[in-house]
């Protein structure tokens, strides 16, 4: 495997994207699909001098994410032995049947690349396809789409890099970069206005948001000024009347609802006032978008 070309890591960094984690994710996936061995398959089958264009074609209409990943991919196998006729932007509505990505290099390495460009394409654009269908659901309310940390290992990054390009937003990217007080925390500290106090003492800048599972917690998340408050499993009405004691107690905490949430009711929750939603099943449960790479 070669190196990334200066090309594709200003298109990475320029999408906001950590070029040393997508070298890793890609190394690894190539290392995945290589360690038995070349590609036997095309070594037997296309002769080293054919040349030929590649399309990277969605099957479906979607929200297209990590085309720059793919051209890693294609740095990798291929080196500087390749051309990008046309590219779309992350971010971009496709149409079915019509390209994506265009490519002209050497169809060994093209073919060799293959299926681990489409792995990685397909899964994040299925991930900005999912959550641009609830940004959309919510457009008008004021509401914003927000992940979770409900990733899978080792693609943490590139999967929150799909929800932006969905037009979605990221909650915390890891453990430490936020407070987030759950049940569990609530139940170690005693209460929530005591782990609320342990965790400004511990991390005094680091804003802090507490998971509540009734109104009483509620009023205490609230009394002791938590910045967020995750509201669990309350329906749209129950959400509806916490955005009322929020509102009447002048305090500039935000609400999140979460659980129980799908595409069908997310508007009725983002009407009830709350500024967030937390959709875990973005990252974790988004089908991917179905792409297929055709030479011509």
């Amino acid at each position: 495997m070669t190196e990334l070309s200066a090309a594709v890591r200003r298109q990475l960094a320029d999408s906001g994207l950590d070029v040393t984690d997508v070298q890793r994710v890609v190394g690894t996936a190539l290392t995945e699909d290589l360690r038995y061995g070349p590609d036997v398959t095309t070594l037997a089958t296309v002769g080293v001098d054919a040349v030929a264009v590649a399309e990277l074609r969605p099957r479906v209409n979607g929200t297209v994410a990590g085309l720059s990943v793919a051209l890693a991919v294609f740095d990798y196998v291929i080196g500087d032995d390749y051309e990008v006729l046309a590219k779309r932007e992350d971010g971009a509505r496709l149409v079915a049947g019509e390209p994506a990505l265009v490519l002209r290099g050497g169809v060994r390495g093209l073919l060799t690349a293959e299926r681990t460009a489409l792995n990685l394409v397909c899964h994040l654009s299925g991930i900005a396809t999912t959550t641009a269908a609830w940004v959309s659901e919510v457009d008008g309310t004021g509401c914003v789409v927000r992940d979770s940390r409900k990733t899978l290992p080792g693609l943490r990054l590139l999967q929150k890099y799909a929800v932006r390009c969905g037009g979605g937003a990221n909650h915390r990217m890891g453990l430490g970069d936020a407070v987030l007080i759950k049940d569990n925390h609530v139940v170690a500290a005693g209460s929530v206005t005591a782990a609320l106090a342990a965790a400004r003492e511990h991390a005094p800048e680091l804003a802090c948001e507490v998971e509540v599972d009734t109104m009483d917690q509620l009023g205490e998340a609230l009394a002791a000024g938590a910045d967020e408050v995750l509201l669990d499993n309350f329906s749209p009405e129950e959400c509806a009347a916490a955005v009322r004691l929020r509102d009447a107690e002048s305090a500039k905490t935000r609400l999140e609802a979460s659980g129980g949430l799908k595409l069908e009711n997310a508007r009725a929750y983002a009407e009830s006032g709350v500024d967030y939603l937390a959709v875990g099943g973005l990252t974790h449960s988004s089908p991917g978008l179905d792409l297929g790479m055709d030479l011509g």
